[in-house]
């Protein structure tokens, strides 16, 4: 579970990082359009602030055995918005395109592994 949460602290991280120093370009990295005098103040609190504090969490749980259960539990909430969102947009149409997948590959993957965490401290 150190090792789950470390690594998706450090991607958070980066992700974070780059998302506040570059959200346009991140965005258009992802196929998004931004427009407005609000849209990199938005993407950069959403994207670059949110992952930070993320990242944080993350790596508290990674190096403090008081904070795991929080952070496993806050990804499971977190991620499974996002799962839960890009499935109900599959329904409404149109499909991602294939780069944006990756995203969406991520975000199924981290609330597949805090699931199996959470699990795997629930049979201890």
């Amino acid at each position: 579970m150190k090792l789950f949460l470390g690594l998706v602290a450090a991607l958070f991280a980066l992700f974070g990082a780059v998302s506040l120093a570059n959200p346009i370009g991140m965005a258009e990295n992802l196929g998004v359009a931004v427009g407005g005098p609000n849209g990199a103040y938005e993407l950069r609190g959403i994207y670059g602030g949110v992952s930070l504090a993320a990242a944080l969490l993350c790596a508290a749980g990674a190096l403090q055995s008081a904070f795991r259960l929080p952070a496993i539990w806050f990804l499971i909430v977190y991620m499974g918005g996002y799962v839960f969102a890009r499935g109900f947009a599959l329904l409404l149409g149109p499909a991602p395109t294939s780069v944006y997948i990756g995203f969406v590959a991520f975000e199924v993957a981290v609330l597949a592994g805090a699931i199996f965490a959470l699990r795997a401290t629930r049979q201890r």
